[in-house]
């Protein structure tokens, strides 16, 4: 059965770090691009990163780079995404992608590029 599933989100405050992790299953791993997603309250879903099946590529979205960092272990079938100097419009559910055929120029644009998600997991920065 394909899962996967997010971890790691959580309450911080402003400046704080927070490391999320997802967990994939019943798919070959390896061979997907994997992407993360966020949406806020009365916004539009957001890519926010995303990360080449071998882990040599990665995007960032404008609004965490510097501050975000992806990466992935093809031998234990995660990714991680550890934010850093997190804001208040980093508030959101956060969701993680697997795509077989992602074109790298939509990683971020397109959700329709990824076949399977993950349930979210909320990220939320108050003071």
């Amino acid at each position: 059965q394909l899962q996967l599933v997010e971890s790691g989100g959580g309450l911080v405050q402003p400046g704080g770090s927070l490391r999320l992790s997802c967990a994939a299953s019943g798919f070959t791993f390896d061979h997907y691009t994997i992407g993360w997603f966020r949406q806020a309250p009365g916004k539009e879903r957001e890519g926010v990163s995303c990360i080449s099946s071998s882990g040599n590529n990665t995007k960032y979205a404008d609004s965490v780079k510097g501050r975000f960092t992806v990466s992935r272990d093809n031998a234990k079938n995660t990714v991680s995404l550890q934010m850093n100097s997190l804001k208040p419009e980093d508030t959101a559910v956060y969701y993680c992608v697997a795509g077989r055929s992602v074109v790298a120029y939509y990683c971020l644009r397109r959700m329709r590029e990824y076949n399977y998600w993950g349930q979210g997991t909320q990220v939320t920065v108050s003071s």
